[in-house]
């Protein structure tokens, strides 16, 4: 159960402030402020020593994507491989999959009841940049471009979204806990399965990162706050039959029972 909350966000971040600003008409005992001078995906910028006071922390934040799609995204942080943008290589951050799932239902929820969801798309991403926390923790993000970050509707329905989701959080809602594995990054097929299933995921390893290997699953089922009862795979979106294979007979050498997303009822 987790009774303190430390919502995060950067003074450089215009979806943070933007956020932030919005979450102050919530007032919520369960949950403080922490605005930090530098960008937050670096953990040397990090107060570390007040960040440990707190049992769960959520870093409200800006993202930019090439595409420059409009989107309301959740994320949980860390680094498969090379850490090039915070972090440490192959170490990921603390998640909670039941918080993960029951957040990003009431993001969608809020963004389709709403009108905002017909403008924005509300996405899982995989996990990915810093920083490295021990805590659990996960991102929520306005993006893509300064027009989404200063959008004070989006930043309404994300404040909002937080603050509900703090309050009325079920720690025990007996759903399956999973970690992903495969697709892109923005997990369309997960997202199917975290809105319309039992299933809550928490960690999620995309396609772009492989060769999958034992540390990476290993580091998954590790830093996930609930234990796992089975590694999801997104079955089209693990590549060719060669490295299918590879990956069953990394899950069987761990003896890890997996399903594939299509035998998943949504």
């Amino acid at each position: 159960m987790y009774f303190k909350y430390l919502i995060v966000a950067s003074k450089k971040d215009k979806a943070g402030i933007n956020i932030t600003t919005q979450l102050s008409q919530f007032p919520n005992s369960a949950f403080n402020f922490y605005l930090v001078e530098e960008e937050i995906i670096y953990t040397e910028n990090l107060n570390l020593e007040k960040i440990n006071r707190y049992d769960f922390i959520i870093f409200a934040s800006k993202h930019e994507s090439s595409k420059k799609e409009k989107t309301l995204s959740i994320h949980a942080p860390g680094n498969w491989r090379i850490a090039e943008l915070g972090g440490k290589s192959r170490e990921i951050s603390k998640t909670s999959a039941l918080f993960q799932k029951q957040l990003f239902e009431k993001l969608n929820y809020n963004a389709n009841s709403s009108g905002l969801g017909e403008k924005y798309k509300v996405t899982l991403e995989c996990t990915h940049h810093g920083p490295l926390l021990d805590k659990p923790c996960l991102f929520i993000e306005i993006g893509s471009t300064t027009e989404e970050w200063e959008d004070r509707r989006a930043g309404f329905i994300v404040a909002k979204t937080i603050s509900e989701t703090i309050k009325n959080f079920k720690p025990n809602p007996y759903n399956e806990i999973a970690v992903a594995i495969g697709g892109p990054h923005y997990c369309p097929n997960f997202n199917k399965i975290q809105l319309n299933s039992n299933v809550a995921i928490s960690h999620v390893i995309p396609n772009y990162v492989f060769p999958l290997t034992e540390e990476m699953i290993k580091e998954a089922i590790e830093k996930t706050e609930e234990e796992i009862d089975f590694v999801l795979l997104d079955w089209k979106g693990l590549g060719r039959k060669e490295q299918r294979d590879e990956i069953i007979e990394i899950l069987d050498k761990l003896y890890i029972n997996y399903k594939r997303t299509s035998q998943i009822s949504k």
